[in-house]
């Protein structure tokens, strides 16, 4: 497919959301080229949790044999208070009854990336391009046509449809113009990978653990090779600094007691971002993913969230793609998609990952026991309790899309 101009849809981006989106619209016999400025699929070290709804949607895509074969099962998640030592858990076993898969997969998402890229270079209506990179579109009553950059020239391209799986700096939402509300948070965060066990030296640690504290607190989850450590960092210190030995040496120290043992893999400073795209979708392009929402790590949304979006897109666009709905109905089909997408991450992915920031934080005087309290509260009530883990694994969040009419 890589001499055709012409297909139905471009996806720019090939990141989780992109590739899973051009799996489903290849699967159902739509033509699909996807454009990727990168050389391969990026091995982004910070998304790696993977929801039960989340692995209910892509199995029907037949990956999620894959990420059970090549993850670790998290059916327990810890919130831990780190001055006292108390531990409060919670197991998704507790609601069974609306999942078969009542826990977490802690696995890297480029691992579900390549496999659908190596799924899409089987099909035969599927093009994964990368080294190209989206310059320009313009679009018109009957479709939109690109402008994309190689490393020879540059190729133009028309499709009926363009999805922006771009990422964060997504061009597809800066050429549409959409604003792109919210805030960064004055923390920047420092991700230290290693290989050393961390269990042998924290008693009773879960895959997954949020830790509280009112002077420091830290995430601490396991992928199969490597425990990831995520710190807040000091705004006056320099990157250089917040790399340093000296840094990583004091953090794992305060873990446990000796950080010079400790080796890294990795140690990487990111920004954390709260921001909503104004409008998920104009006219013939629609925005998925990171392109259309971004929040804090705590709680695993984002990444999930994008499927989330690729699989409701999938739902709306395949009809028009069809010509089982056309017209008016073509229009309200995708206006749904943005309406339920764009709805639900403000009440229900930006609300909770800011809530759970702030029960990460701690803080002045006694917030850090309140939230405390509050937890225990939760943990000890068996209604509350079930709503909130229902709340963690995102089927509220399906459920509030799916009531937006």
């Amino acid at each position: 497919m890589s001499a055709v101009e012409r297909c139905q849809v471009v996806i720019a981006g090939a990141g989780p959301v992109g590739t899973v989106l051009a799996t489903l619209l290849a699967q159902a016999g739509i033509e699909v080229v996807v454009l990727e400025s990168g050389a391969d699929c990026a091995q982004d070290l910070r998304a790696s949790t993977f929801h039960p709804p989340t692995l209910e949607m892509l199995d029907q895509i037949g990956i999620t044999s894959m990420l059970l074969e090549k993850g670790l099962k998290a059916p327990v998640y810890h919130w831990r208070d780190r001055e006292t030592g108390d531990v409060i858990d919670f197991d998704l076993a507790e609601i069974d009854d609306v999942t078969r898969y009542p826990f977490r997969i802690q696995c890297e998402q480029y691992h579900l990336s390549r496999a659908l890229v190596s799924g899409l270079e089987q099909q035969g209506n599927a093009d994964v391009r990368f080294g190209n990179r989206l310059l320009t579109f313009e679009e018109d009553a009957d479709g939109v046509n690109l402008a994309v950059e190689t490393m020879t020239g540059i190729d133009r391209l028309r499709c009926d449809y363009l999805i922006g799986a771009d990422g964060a700096n997504s061009i597809v939402r800066k050429w549409l113009g959409v604003e792109f509300d919210g805030f960064t948070y004055s923390e920047r965060f420092l991700c230290l990978s290693t290989e050393f066990e961390l269990a042998d030296h924290l008693p009773n640690l879960a895959l997954v653990n949020y830790v509280s504290d009112p002077q420091e607190w830290l995430v601490l989850l396991r992928v199969p090779s490597l425990w990831r450590v995520l710190v807040p960092t000091d705004g006056t210190l320099s990157d250089e600094e917040l790399r340093s030995d000296a840094m990583k040496n004091a953090i794992f120290g305060r873990l446990v007691g000796d950080g010079e043992a400790v080796k890294t893999e990795h140690r990487t400073l990111y920004r954390v971002h709260q921001r909503v795209a104004k409008s998920f979708r104009e006219g013939r392009v629609m925005l998925v993913g990171d392109a259309a929402h971004l929040n804090n790590p705590l709680g695993g949304f984002g990444m999930n969230s994008g499927v989330h979006d690729a699989f409701n897109l999938f739902e709306k666009l395949l009809p028009v793609l069809k010509g089982q709905v056309t017209g008016g109905q073509a229009d309200e089909s995708l206006a749904l998609y943005d309406r339920q997408r764009r709805e639900v991450t403000h009440s229900f992915t930006q609300t909770q990952t800011k809530e759970n920031m702030a029960m990460i934080r701690g803080g002045q005087d006694d917030a850090h026991q309140r939230r405390r309290e509050a937890m225990l509260a939760i943990k000890q009530d068996d209604e509350r309790r079930r709503a909130y883990m229902l709340r963690q694994a995102m089927y509220e969040s399906l459920a509030q899309a799916a009531a937006i009419g």
